[in-house]
């Protein structure tokens, strides 16, 4: 079993031509391994499989390219779109390492390659895969949600608030040239999680953290425009 130490060096010290990520980072790798274990023994789930897809989850790529824009959409697509699938290829390399065995594998890998909201072409289907990403998804909403999408708009080069367009709000495409602010972040992606969650025990903690996180938005939309 790959122990926290182990993976404390996967992260530390990518082989890889990027920039540390302090948004996908081993701080958000242990509150993940910490919420995954959390619903694991609420609903039930193998617990083995748990902590080890938690682990591997974010594990950086080795082969990424490098930025050449640093917009977040782009910083996305370049370096975050696939790491799932690179992340679940270590993950074999290491457990098999280790005398997992192959049916053990391929289930922490089924973990990792469907945690992802942005490419969901693998969807969880073992109770393993959705206490994973429930637990993923719970550390992108609340406070913590709100200053992991400001860490991450600002590490782009983008505001933490710009008015999103017309074709934005009712398409989630963005006009030319407009910017990913974290407020942007927070109307595609964040504010939709609490009902994509599959755990009743995850569901339950949504409700408050996604309440906080948009009191906070609201909060910042009014203070930007002078209204508050």
């Amino acid at each position: 079993m790959p122990t926290i130490e182990d993976a404390r060096r996967w992260y530390d010290s990518p082989k890889t031509n990027q920039p540390p990520d302090p948004v996908h980072g081993f701080d958000h790798v242990l509150r993940v391994y910490s919420m995954a274990e959390r619903l694991a023994l609420s609903e039930g789930a193998d617990l083995e499989i748990v902590h080890a897809a938690a682990l591997l989850h974010d594990v950086p790529g080795t082969e990424q390219p490098p930025i050449q824009d640093q917009s977040a959409d782009k910083i996305e697509k370049e370096v975050r779109f696939n790491h799932h699938h690179s992340a679940a290829e270590f993950s074999q390399q290491k457990l098999k390492s280790e005398g997992w065995s192959e049916e053990r594998i391929a289930a922490v890998q089924h973990c990792i390659r469907s945690h992802r909201f942005r490419e969901d072409s693998e969807k969880p289907e073992t109770l393993e895969a959705k206490v994973l990403f429930d637990a993923d998804k719970l550390d992108a909403i609340g406070a913590i949600g709100v200053a992991r999408a400001i860490a991450y708009a600002t590490c782009a080069g983008q505001p933490a608030y710009a008015m999103p367009s017309k074709q934005f709000l009712e398409t989630g495409i963005k006009e030319d040239n407009e910017v990913h602010s974290a407020y942007h972040e927070y109307l595609f992606k964040l504010v939709k999680l609490k009902d994509r969650l599959y755990t009743p025990a995850a569901r339950m903690l949504a409700t408050e953290r996604h309440s906080f996180m948009e009191k906070f938005f609201k909060r910042l939309e009014l203070e930007i425009k002078g209204e508050q």
